[in-house]
């Protein structure tokens, strides 16, 4: 078995903030390919990119009587390009600028006859350049992309446990390479107030779509902008009442004013004694606080965690 140090790797945003930066713009262009072929999905469900054994994947994307499918291998550091019928090009991660990485699967999908355009300029990142404009973002860090995967994939056990103590609406676990994180929502099953917008170029449309309707989200993001270091983080959309000063836990938990959510330093999780544990408690506290403040039908939406081969009693 790998050592829990494998598992959850050190991951200090200062050190690979370029190759950061560098990966989500490369997630954003292949996340729009998926996007321009895959029809609309409740709050852009259908854009969103999955963690996988070696990575990232778009998961099937159709192409007329073929489909075709992206992924991102952060073990070989290859993204690969494959259709249903056979064919395959490869794209090697290394570091070159974001405008010459667009260029190659661009024309890799071109080999395979596959026709796409998508929006050049990447979302929810104030300031963008057009991905065949980009020069300045040009890093890959192997050791550090392959980090970086592997907290997702430990972190998307944790939160795909979590999902399984819900009987109500919820997400897949799924990377939004806009925000550049991994999330899981779930729902009460009331509607909303209208979303105010305003996210850095992204149509205020698409927000206001996303937050239709009450949830409590969690997820983790690698760093950036308003905190310069690896944390998950738990909001509740509307905030209800009370919500900011909940006791959630473990207590290195607190709520951030500046975000609006709640915080959990990837940190403190991965130094736990059980670091499974102490994000599962995060997850479930902060949940708790938004169904029990926001007056959710917590009888009719839960159930208890899952476990394998037992069917789920009721």
């Amino acid at each position: 078995m790998p050592a829990s140090s494998d598992l959850w790797p050190e991951l200090p945003y200062t050190a690979w903030k370029d190759t950061c930066q560098t990966l989500q713009l490369w997630t954003q262009i292949v996340g729009k390919i998926r996007l321009v072929r895959t029809p609309w999905l409740n709050h852009s469900w259908h854009v969103a990119l999955y963690v996988t054994a070696r990575g990232l994947t778009t998961s099937p994307i159709p192409d007329g009587a073929r489909t075709f499918q992206v992924d991102f291998d952060f073990i070989d550091h290859v993204l690969w390009l494959r259709t249903s019928d056979g064919h395959f090009r490869q794209v090697v991660l290394r570091p070159v600028t974001v405008a010459e990485f667009y260029g190659e699967v661009m024309h890799a999908l071109g080999e395979l006859g596959i026709a796409v355009r998508i929006n050049t300029r990447p979302n929810e990142i104030p300031d963008a350049v057009r991905f065949p404009d980009d020069r300045v973002h040009a890093s890959y860090d192997r050791d550090y992309a392959n980090r970086f995967w592997r907290v997702l994939a430990a972190s998307h056990e944790v939160f795909a446990q979590f999902r399984t103590g819900f009987l109500g609406k919820a997400s897949p676990v799924h990377f939004f390479w806009g925000s550049f994180d991994l999330a899981v929502t779930r729902f009460s099953g009331r509607s909303a107030p209208r979303h105010g917008g305003g996210v850095p170029n992204l149509p205020d449309d698409v927000a206001q779509e996303a937050y239709s309707h009450e949830v409590s989200s969690a997820g983790f993001w690698p760093g950036g902008g308003a905190i310069d270091y690896p944390a998950y983080y738990s909001y509740a959309y509307p905030a209800p009442e009370g919500f900011a000063g909940a006791r959630v836990r473990p207590p290195e938990a607190f709520f951030s004013n500046e975000l609006g959510e709640f915080i959990l330093p990837y940190d403190a999780v991965r130094t736990a004694a059980d670091p499974r544990a102490a994000l599962m408690d995060f997850l479930q506290s902060t949940y708790d606080a938004a169904a029990d403040l926001g007056k959710w039908d917590r009888k009719a939406l839960e159930c208890a965690i899952g476990k394998a081969r037992v069917v789920r009693q009721f």
